[in-house]
């Protein structure tokens, strides 16, 4: 979201890169407001897809797997990195979803895209819902253990209020979806 705020926009003056690979990490010099020289260290992301399946009776298909960084087993819809900046979110979109359940869709539409960690990162998540959905086989890469969860809608909604669905992009594709259903009522 822009606004007149130009008063607060700090100038790039310097970038550094600090580790390159799947993601990067930099440590660049801005030039402040004020005209001092400040460090903004951040990771440069190639963003992110996100699909929220929702079958035709309004249950919900999600995916449980082990996250290392967090030490737990999450409750998440289907989600993967973009290869890189010329990758297409909703083609990467649509063969998350295939991967990772095994299901695809007829029709793939955006649901809301949000910057998880401004402070920290350029990532970029594109959340979708699919719907049309056809069961097939899952195509998981050779490091991903997946089971393939399928709830109601109400079902998922009570984890989410009792604190038992962590990830951010799980909650906010259930949230958006929740406003959605909302609207046509």
């Amino acid at each position: 979201m822009k606004t007149g705020h130009a008063g607060l926009k700090e100038g790039f003056h310097k970038k550094r890169l600090v580790y390159t690979g799947a993601v990067d990490f930099r440590a660049d010099t801005v030039t402040l407001p004020n005209g001092r020289k400040a460090t903004r260290a951040f990771m440069k992301h190639p963003g992110a897809v996100a699909v929220l399946p929702v079958l035709p009776d309004g249950r919900i298909i999600f995916v449980r797997q082990y996250r290392y960084p967090v030490g737990e087993v999450t409750l998440e819809i289907p989600a993967g990195k973009l290869n890189s900046a010329c990758d297409k979110p909703l083609t990467r979109a649509k063969a998350e979803l295939k991967e990772e359940t095994g299901y695809t869709a007829s029709s793939i539409k955006p649901l809301i895209s949000f910057w998880p960690t401004t402070a920290f990162s350029t990532e970029v998540i594109y959340i979708y819902t699919a719907s049309g959905l056809r069961g097939g086989a899952q195509n998981l890469d050779d490091d991903e253990f997946v089971n393939v969860e399928i709830m109601p809608f109400k079902d998922a909604w009570e984890l989410l209020g009792k604190g038992a669905i962590m990830d951010a992009k799980t909650i906010i594709a259930l949230q958006a979806w929740k406003i959605k259903l909302l609207e046509k009522k």
